[in-house]
């Protein structure tokens, strides 16, 4: 009786240390996945150089993560637990666009530049990306754009535009790359857009040349 009794309290012992111990190999497998992704692209990303880079065997990894897909959902939930984007709603609650502008634009270059490696490989890899990721992916920038489309004093297809192509990651990347920080950066597009915003002219008339 006695043996069954330490039998029986040594058990849950055991059982918790084999699931940390699987814990921490699926977050092995999860991190060498990540660092794949923002080095060399979820494209050339193979699962034997996942196995190989978290030092397990392909066989242990296929018991974590029976597919890509799978594993390309766990590692992207995990890279965006760790670099969360800027979340719009926040923006939404300033009512003057210039100065939700002022707020969103730096925040949003912010971030970009914190994460230009896996975006840059990820935009130029979306083909290769499970579909609802891609999405998120492609409905990012189109939904900050409508945030800060909101409380002109008219429609405008200039300014529109315009903001469309401030919110763009390559946009920013461009400017960063042309040795802007991040807030000459947003002040050039800021400008860019209010300019846009006072072009009465076009607004009026978008077909026509002046």
């Amino acid at each position: 009786m006695a043996r069954q009794a330490r039998i029986a309290k040594t058990r849950p012992y055991q059982l918790r240390a084999r699931a940390d111990s699987m814990d921490r190999t699926r977050a092995k497998i999860t991190q060498a996945a990540i660092e794949l992704h923002g080095t060399i692209g979820p494209a050339a990303t193979t699962m034997s150089g996942v196995a190989e880079r978290a030092g397990v065997t392909r066989a242990t990894l296929y018991r974590h993560f029976p597919d890509e897909e799978t594993l390309f959902k766990a590692c992207s939930a995990e890279w965006r637990s760790a670099n969360p984007a800027p979340d719009p709603a926040q923006w939404a609650s300033i009512a003057d666009p210039h100065d939700r502008l002022k707020k969103a634009l730096p925040a949003l270059y912010r971030w970009y530049r914190s994460s230009e490696a896996m975006r840059s490989n990820l935009l130029r890899d979306l083909a290769v990306l499970p579909q609802p990721i891609r999405a998120g992916i492609e409905s990012y920038p189109r939904t900050v754009a409508d945030v800060l489309d909101v409380g002109w004093p008219r429609r405008s297809r200039l300014r529109r535009a315009a903001i469309g192509h401030g919110v763009a990651f390559e946009t920013w990347q461009s400017l960063a790359h042309q040795g802007l920080n991040d807030t000459e950066g947003a002040k050039l597009i800021i400008a860019l857009i209010s300019t846009a915003a006072r072009d009465v002219r076009f607004a009026a008339q978008p077909g026509k040349r002046h």
